[in-house]
């Protein structure tokens, strides 16, 4: 499975970034993947690769570039609960500058430079995401309605906030089909109750499923959150999601 690394022309500068694909140089609906707030690192090639063993082009971009290209902090091979409140630690002030503004001009430029690589077939993206990503990605499907088919969050966080931009709000201007994969512990029922009525209202699409026996980060295999039941849970409705949506791209 060839994986290549690139550098994405942005706004701001230029974005690392890392694509995996299927040998054989034909062309595949393409796929932006959104990272966890630990970024891009050996467990998320790993989940871009299988993904792509299954006809999709995936494109995975460095969330922090304008700090420096990935890893942008020294992270442990294993992130154990003893030493992630000091990764979270580290991480939180680069997430905080990542602000919605930014989130936009990204994912301008993020699908831009994926439908015109030369593996990628013409026609609808989807956007997935992990973790803070799962907001990303809502918010990427949301500003481009007319590209977006698929959109899916896994143990996401931020949906639900009270901001008056947050993901939830911007729901009415979705046209993707959206599956949201939640873990136990990631959002209050009142919450998970907002984005119900958000989701009814514009009319599109979707599941929205709370994972059993999990906890927030359960598809990383490098946390002590990972289950591999909850992984293959989210491969079981990710992958149909995306074959219902981008067939025929």
């Amino acid at each position: 499975m060839p994986t290549k690394t690139l550098q994405i022309p942005t706004t701001d500068g230029q974005a690392d970034a890392f694509a995996a694909f299927p040998d054989g140089g034909e062309r595949h609906p393409g796929v932006l993947l959104y990272t966890d707030a630990f970024g891009v690192r050996p467990v998320l090639v790993e989940m871009a690769r299988e993904l792509a063993e299954h006809g999709y082009y995936v494109l995975v971009p460095n969330l922090y570039y304008r700090h420096g290209p990935a890893p942008v902090i020294e992270l442990p091979e294993h992130i154990g609960e003893e030493i992630r409140p000091a990764v979270i630690a580290q991480l939180m002030p680069l997430v905080e500058e990542h602000t919605s503004e930014r989130v936009l001009r990204d994912a301008d430029d993020y699908l831009r430079f994926l439908t015109t690589q030369p593996e990628v077939s013409a026609g609808p993206v989807a956007v997935i995401g992990y973790c803070i990503g799962a907001a990303l990605a809502m918010r990427t499907a949301a500003a481009h309605p007319g590209q977006v088919a698929a959109v899916a969050g896994f143990h996401p966080g931020f949906l639900v906030t009270d901001a008056p931009d947050s993901p939830h709000r911007l729901v009415p201007k979705l046209t993707a089909q959206v599956h949201l994969g939640l873990a136990e512990n990631d959002m209050s029922s009142e919450s998970i109750s907002k984005l119900n009525l958000a989701l009814d209202a514009a009319g599109v699409g979707y599941t929205i499923e709370i994972y059993p026996g999990t906890i927030h980060g359960y598809t990383m295999s490098d946390t002590d959150a990972f289950s591999p039941s909850a992984l293959q849970r989210h491969w079981d409705r990710l992958l149909p999601l995306l074959d219902r949506t981008l067939a025929n791209s």
